[in-house]
Formats: C-alpha cells, structure tokens, sequence
C-alpha cells in the first residue's frame, strides 16, 4: 500500500514481482532500525532479538545479493529484442558477472577477519557495507553542505521586480525577433514557390551538380536565417529558464520573511556549524586515524558532568538520549533517502525501464539500511551493541567509520566548491546583457 499509494502513486508500476521485492526490501530495513529500538529499550529476550536479527540479515542480504541483481539484469535484457528469446540464459550471465565484481570489491579492503569462511554471512556484509557506507558518506557530505546553503537567507540574490521585468523584456524581445525571422522564411519559400524553384529543379547527377555549384541567393539567405533563428531559440530557453529561477529565487526571499522561513534560517546557521564541525572532525580522524570508543551521548553526558561537578544518573539519561537520537537518525535517514530515491525515479524514468530503476532504487535502499547499522551501531552505549555486534560477525567496524570520514571529507569539500562555483555564476548571468 505504501509503494503503491505514496511512494509511485504517479507511475504504474505493473510487475507485481517488482512489487513485492521492494516492499520487502523497505520492510526489512525499516525491521532492523525496530530492533535496534528494541536493544535500546530491551523489548524481547535477547535471545529472541538474536534470532530475529540473524533471519531479518539473512532475508535482506539474500534479497539484494541474489534476487535483486538478477531480476535487474532480467529486465534489461527482455527490453532488448535480440536477446527476448535467451532472456533466462542472459540474465543468469549478468548475475555471474555481478557476483564476480562484488567478490573482487572485497580484495582491496581490510573488512574481514581469517576465520571467515566463503560462504558466512560476513563476506556479504562486508561487501554491501563497503558500498552503502560510500552511498551514506557521499550523500551525508552534500547534504551537510547543501541544506544550510538551502535554507539560510544569507545565500539569495537579491532579486527585484525590475530585474524580472527587465529578463521578461529581453525574452519577448527574442521570440519577437524569431517570429519575423520566421515570416521572412515562410515569404521567401512562398516566393521560390510561385517562381517555380522548388518543383522545377533538375534532377538527376548532373542536376545536383548544378544545384550545389550556382545556388540561388534566395536559398543562401534561407539558410543564413534558419542559423539565426536557431541560435535565438536557444538563447530564448536560457532566458526562460533564468526568468523561471529569478521567479523561484523571488518566492524564497518571501518566504524567508514568514516565521517558517525564519526558523528554517535558524537551522541553516544551525547546520553550518555542525557542517564545519564534521568536517574539522572527519579531518582529525583521518590524519591520528582515531575511531571513538565510547558513543557520543554517554561521552558528552560524562564531560558534562565531570564540568559541572554535580550527581547524575549517566547510564540512565544515556539509554534515553540514545533512544531519543537513534530514533531522530533512523526517521531523518529513512525519510531523506525516500525523498532523494523518488526525485531520481520521477527525472529518469520511462515505461520501459521504470522496473530496472525500481529494482536499483531497491537495492540501494537496502545496501543504505544495513550500513546504517553498522554506523549507527558506534552511537549506541557499549551493553546495547552486544547482540549487534555478535551478528555482524567479526567485521572491521573501525574501518567503515576511517572510509565513511574519507568519502564524507571527499563529498562535503566538492560540495563547497561547485556551489561555490555555482553561486558565483549566477550574478554574472543575471548582469549579463
């Protein structure tokens, strides 16, 4: 219901197959974040919350390893009409050569322990780890970058009604211009018409010959026209499109001016902070090669209370704030990749391949999920990891947290350079005449 009444109410999605692995891909991931509530606030038996952890990694490893890459690869090959026929024989062979790639993904980084046999669990939480731990770290970079740069009011131009009139005006100017060029056109055709030079041209080799060597100026003039009014069309979308983001950029600025808007300015200076915070910290991180210890709730709570000097419960406060955070960290990330999933399929998709993006949109979702939880195992107090940690297996965890600081250093710096870049330009193209 869900997928079909929220997520791609505007797209018909006609697999049912398709259907139901993404369902079950979103169940599942959304089960693990429920269990990691549930080691929070110790609902279950430990045993039974091991269990369940164990079949909930099981299904969703199972899913986007096995059944996902194959049924990706079988869609693509039954849009392509010479491989209809040998459709099950060439999906099989992608998924051969999926598998073949994401078993070499594992050669480069130091994820796993000796002990692990080919076959255990940990290879494929490992490998998924890699990629969805470089998908969180490359999309939590730009976000940290973007949303301050989204909401704060300090990054608007200044736009006026004077300078929208003013880009109206030079986009009326423009279509005006083409529609005469075009007349001109439509005259001249008319004219060649009734001469008889379109119906009385020689024909054949020769003809051609001559119709190349002693062209008409009438026909020279059409295709100097025809170049004009190409490159006016072209200047004429570039107009519309800067009216279009001055008009965009206008609505902003009210909007900045109501409570709401006030607020979400509020957050953007809020977010800055914490952006160059991160940043200086993934920095620290990666030149000591430092991984914390101790989750950031209990060690902040213990500062504070070593600071002040006074009586405090730190293990009782600390499994509620850490309940009260993993649950902000659990709906934000759900929420934001949703959003950023949906944005992607409505841009790209097509009849013939809204399943393939379906599939893919699936399969990073899940690989998104599992990583989650190996980095939000890190801000849990150390007696709510223990079934976590037990069925993960024996996994670098340190080593996703050094490469989710590297890629997030990486994806944050390009971030503040192409809106940097992006920022700069477009006073320029609002001075242009």
């Amino acid at each position: 219901l869900f997928f079909m009444r929220q997520l791609f109410k505007d797209y018909e999605i006609r697999q049912y197959v398709v259907q139901v692995i993404f369902s079950v891909t979103f169940a599942f991931s959304c089960t693990m974040f429920e269990l990691i509530i549930f080691e929070i606030l110790g609902v279950l038996n430990s045993s039974s919350r091991y269990f369940h952890w164990k079949m909930n990694l099981c299904v969703i490893l199972l899913i986007l390893v096995f059944m996902v890459p194959f049924y990706i690869g079988y869609f693509i090959v039954s849009n392509i009409r010479l491989l209809h026929k040998q459709r099950l024989l060439f999906s099989c062979l992608l998924w051969l050569t999926f598998m073949y790639f994401f078993w070499k993904l594992g050669d480069p980084f130091p994820i796993l322990s000796p002990k692990h046999g080919i076959l255990s669990i940990e290879q494929l939480i490992s490998r998924v780890g890699v990629i969805g731990v470089t998908l969180m770290a490359l999309l939590s970079g730009f976000g940290a970058v973007n949303c301050p740069y989204t909401y704060m009011s300090y990054f608007l131009r200044n736009v006026t009604d004077t300078d929208i009139l003013a880009l109206e005006r030079r986009l009326l100017q423009t279509m005006d211009m083409i529609i005469s060029k075009k007349k001109r056109m439509a005259m001249a055709r008319r004219t060649m018409f009734q001469k008889g030079e379109v119906h009385n041209k020689p024909s054949g080799f020769w003809g051609m010959i001559k119709s190349v060597t002693t062209s008409a100026s009438g026909s020279e003039n059409l295709t100097l026209i025809q170049q004009e009014v190409d490159a006016l069309e072209e200047l004429s979308r570039q107009l519309f499109l800067e009216t279009a983001d001055l008009y965009a950029t206008k609505e902003r600025i009210e909007y900045s001016k109501t409570f709401k808007g006030k607020y979400f300015n509020f957050l953007g200076y809020f977010f800055s902070i914490y952006c160059v915070w991160k940043i200086f910290m993934a920095t620290i991180n990666i030149v000591f090669d430092r991984v914390g210890k101790t989750d950031p709730v209990t060690r902040g709570i213990e500062i504070t209370v070593n600071y002040l000097g006074i009586q405090f419960d730190v293990k009782f406060w600390s499994q509620h704030i850490s309940f009260i955070l993993v649950g902000i960290i659990i709906v934000t990330s759900i929420r934001g990749l949703l959003i950023t999933l949906t944005k992607f399929f409505y841009a790209i998709s097509s009849s013939k391949s809204s399943n393939v993006i379906v599939l893919l949109l699936a399969q990073i979702m899940g690989m998104y999920f599992v990583s989650s939880v190996l980095l939000i195992r890190m801000s849990m107090p150390l007696e709510y990891r223990t079934i976590i940690t037990e069925v993960l297996g024996e996994l670098q965890f340190n080593f996703y947290h050094r490469w989710f600081d590297v890629i997030f250093l990486v994806s944050a710096l390009s971030s503040i350079l192409f809106l940097y870049l992006a920022h700069k330009q477009a006073p320029e193209k609002q001075m242009a005449p």
